[in-house]
Protein backbone atom coordinates (compact mmCIF):
# COMPACT_ATOMS: atom_id res chain seq x y z
CA UNK A 1 0.00 0.00 0.00
CA UNK A 2 2.54 2.89 -0.97
CA UNK A 3 0.50 4.75 -3.54
CA UNK A 4 -2.99 5.86 -2.54
CA UNK A 5 -4.45 8.02 -5.10
CA UNK A 6 -7.97 9.86 -3.60
CA UNK A 7 -9.78 10.49 -6.77
CA UNK A 8 -13.23 12.09 -7.38
CA UNK A 9 -12.90 11.39 -11.61
CA UNK A 10 -12.35 8.45 -13.70
CA UNK A 11 -10.48 9.58 -16.01
CA UNK A 12 -7.87 11.10 -12.93
CA UNK A 13 -7.98 7.41 -11.29
CA UNK A 14 -6.84 5.42 -14.53
CA UNK A 15 -4.06 7.67 -14.48
CA UNK A 16 -3.04 6.70 -11.29
CA UNK A 17 -3.54 3.32 -11.94
CA UNK A 18 -1.83 3.49 -14.42
CA UNK A 19 1.14 5.16 -13.18
CA UNK A 20 1.20 2.64 -10.24
CA UNK A 21 -1.38 3.69 -7.45
CA UNK A 22 -1.90 0.60 -5.38
CA UNK A 23 -5.03 1.82 -3.79
CA UNK A 24 -8.08 4.14 -5.59
CA UNK A 25 -9.50 6.30 -2.95
CA UNK A 26 -13.23 7.11 -4.00
CA UNK A 27 -13.70 10.61 -2.80
CA UNK A 28 -17.00 12.51 -3.97
CA UNK A 29 -17.81 14.76 -1.10
CA UNK A 30 -21.02 16.25 -0.72
CA UNK A 31 -22.87 12.96 -3.15
CA UNK A 32 -25.30 11.15 -1.44
CA UNK A 33 -24.61 7.25 -0.69
CA UNK A 34 -27.24 6.43 -3.78
CA UNK A 35 -25.08 8.95 -6.23
CA UNK A 36 -21.38 7.24 -4.43
CA UNK A 37 -23.13 4.04 -5.65
CA UNK A 38 -24.31 5.21 -9.10
CA UNK A 39 -20.76 7.09 -9.82
CA UNK A 40 -18.82 4.29 -7.71
CA UNK A 41 -19.32 1.22 -9.86
CA UNK A 42 -17.01 2.46 -12.95
CA UNK A 43 -14.64 2.58 -9.92
CA UNK A 44 -14.61 -0.64 -9.34
CA UNK A 45 -14.54 -2.09 -12.27
CA UNK A 46 -11.35 0.16 -12.91
CA UNK A 47 -10.26 -1.42 -9.88
CA UNK A 48 -11.03 -5.06 -10.68
CA UNK A 49 -9.12 -4.41 -14.71
CA UNK A 50 -5.72 -3.05 -12.75
CA UNK A 51 -5.64 -5.51 -10.01
CA UNK A 52 -5.27 -2.14 -7.20
CA UNK A 53 -7.35 -1.83 -3.92
CA UNK A 54 -10.68 0.21 -3.91
CA UNK A 55 -11.18 2.59 -0.82
CA UNK A 56 -14.61 4.79 -0.74
CA UNK A 57 -14.21 7.79 1.47
CA UNK A 58 -16.26 8.32 4.60
CA UNK A 59 -19.52 6.25 3.20
CA UNK A 60 -19.77 2.54 4.50
CA UNK A 61 -23.15 1.72 2.83
CA UNK A 62 -21.73 2.86 -0.52
CA UNK A 63 -18.25 0.96 0.32
CA UNK A 64 -20.47 -2.46 0.80
CA UNK A 65 -22.78 -1.76 -1.80
CA UNK A 66 -19.31 -1.10 -4.11
CA UNK A 67 -18.01 -4.45 -2.69
CA UNK A 68 -15.02 -1.99 -2.18
CA UNK A 69 -12.01 -3.97 -0.84
CA UNK A 70 -12.08 -0.97 1.81
CA UNK A 71 -13.58 2.00 3.86
CA UNK A 72 -11.83 5.02 4.78
CA UNK A 73 -13.32 7.08 7.92
CA UNK A 74 -12.20 10.00 9.96
CA UNK A 75 -12.23 10.79 13.85
CA UNK A 76 -16.48 11.58 13.52
CA UNK A 77 -17.41 9.28 10.56
CA UNK A 78 -20.18 6.40 11.66
CA UNK A 79 -20.22 2.89 11.10
CA UNK A 80 -16.82 1.68 11.68
CA UNK A 81 -18.39 -1.33 13.81
CA UNK A 82 -20.36 -2.21 10.81
CA UNK A 83 -17.79 -1.96 8.27
CA UNK A 84 -15.63 -4.01 10.48
CA UNK A 85 -18.54 -6.65 11.04
CA UNK A 86 -18.57 -6.79 6.85
CA UNK A 87 -14.87 -7.63 7.20
CA UNK A 88 -13.69 -4.24 5.59
CA UNK A 89 -10.34 -2.83 5.75
CA UNK A 90 -11.10 -0.08 7.49
CA UNK A 91 -8.26 3.41 7.48
CA UNK A 92 -9.27 5.89 10.13
CA UNK A 93 -7.52 9.70 9.92
CA UNK A 94 -5.50 10.96 12.76
CA UNK A 95 -3.48 13.84 13.45
CA UNK A 96 -1.78 12.85 16.70
CA UNK A 97 -0.95 10.02 18.03
CA UNK A 98 -3.79 9.22 20.38
CA UNK A 99 -5.58 9.30 17.96
CA UNK A 100 -3.48 6.97 15.98
CA UNK A 101 -3.70 5.02 18.99
CA UNK A 102 -7.37 4.59 19.22
CA UNK A 103 -8.00 4.05 15.84
CA UNK A 104 -5.28 0.70 15.82
CA UNK A 105 -7.50 -0.39 19.12
CA UNK A 106 -10.57 0.18 17.61
CA UNK A 107 -9.54 -2.14 14.54
CA UNK A 108 -8.35 0.15 11.55
CA UNK A 109 -6.17 -1.44 9.59
CA UNK A 110 -3.62 1.73 8.31
CA UNK A 111 -3.74 5.31 9.30
CA UNK A 112 -4.25 7.88 7.28
CA UNK A 113 -1.62 10.59 9.27
CA UNK A 114 -1.72 14.00 8.31
CA UNK A 115 -1.87 17.19 6.76
CA UNK A 116 1.88 16.68 6.69
CA UNK A 117 1.91 20.10 4.76
CA UNK A 118 -0.63 22.89 4.18
CA UNK A 119 -3.40 21.57 1.71
CA UNK A 120 -6.11 23.54 0.08
CA UNK A 121 -8.17 20.25 0.18
CA UNK A 122 -8.23 20.60 3.95
CA UNK A 123 -7.50 24.45 4.40
CA UNK A 124 -8.63 24.43 8.06
CA UNK A 125 -6.39 21.24 9.14
CA UNK A 126 -3.36 22.23 11.48
CA UNK A 127 -0.48 20.39 9.65
CA UNK A 128 1.34 18.21 11.87
CA UNK A 129 5.20 18.64 9.41
CA UNK A 130 7.11 15.27 9.39
CA UNK A 131 7.55 15.13 13.16
CA UNK A 132 4.30 14.43 13.80
CA UNK A 133 4.26 12.07 11.02
CA UNK A 134 7.42 10.21 12.65
CA UNK A 135 5.05 10.25 16.16
CA UNK A 136 2.32 8.71 14.73
CA UNK A 137 4.27 6.21 12.61
CA UNK A 138 6.16 5.24 15.96
CA UNK A 139 3.25 5.18 18.29
CA UNK A 140 1.16 2.19 16.40
CA UNK A 141 1.84 -0.86 14.76
CA UNK A 142 -0.29 -0.96 11.61
CA UNK A 143 0.61 1.19 8.75
CA UNK A 144 0.84 4.59 8.27
CA UNK A 145 -0.32 6.59 5.16
CA UNK A 146 1.17 10.37 5.42
CA UNK A 147 -1.30 12.80 3.30
CA UNK A 148 -1.35 16.77 2.60
CA UNK A 149 0.54 18.40 0.64
CA UNK A 150 2.61 15.71 -0.93
CA UNK A 151 3.78 15.33 -4.34
CA UNK A 152 7.03 13.95 -5.95
CA UNK A 153 9.84 16.02 -4.37
CA UNK A 154 8.88 15.61 -0.78
CA UNK A 155 6.84 11.92 -0.57
CA UNK A 156 10.75 10.34 0.08
CA UNK A 157 10.84 12.63 3.27
CA UNK A 158 7.20 10.83 4.05
CA UNK A 159 8.85 7.62 4.06
CA UNK A 160 11.76 8.49 6.03
CA UNK A 161 9.65 9.83 8.51
CA UNK A 162 8.20 6.42 9.05
CA UNK A 163 5.16 6.02 6.39
CA UNK A 164 4.66 3.06 5.48
CA UNK A 165 2.87 4.94 1.83
CA UNK A 166 1.85 8.23 0.89
CA UNK A 167 -1.72 9.85 0.13
CA UNK A 168 -2.65 12.26 -2.44
CA UNK A 169 -5.31 14.69 -4.07
CA UNK A 170 -3.92 16.94 -6.38
CA UNK A 171 -0.42 15.14 -7.27
CA UNK A 172 -2.78 11.44 -8.36
CA UNK A 173 -2.28 12.60 -12.16
CA UNK A 174 1.64 12.41 -11.06
CA UNK A 175 1.17 9.02 -9.77
CA UNK A 176 4.02 7.55 -12.18
CA UNK A 177 6.48 10.12 -10.66
CA UNK A 178 5.17 9.50 -7.10
CA UNK A 179 5.61 5.93 -7.66
CA UNK A 180 9.29 6.46 -9.37
CA UNK A 181 10.13 8.93 -5.94
CA UNK A 182 9.01 5.98 -3.71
Amino acid sequence: MKLHAIVSDLETARTAAEGGASVIQLRLKDATTEELIDRGAAFRALCTEFNVTLVVNDDVQAALALFADGVHLGQDDPNVELALEAGMMVGRSAATPQEASQAEEDGAAYIGAGPIWATPSKPEAEPIGLDGLRAISEAVRIPVIAIGGIDPTNAGDCIDAGAFGVAVVRAAAQAAELSAAL
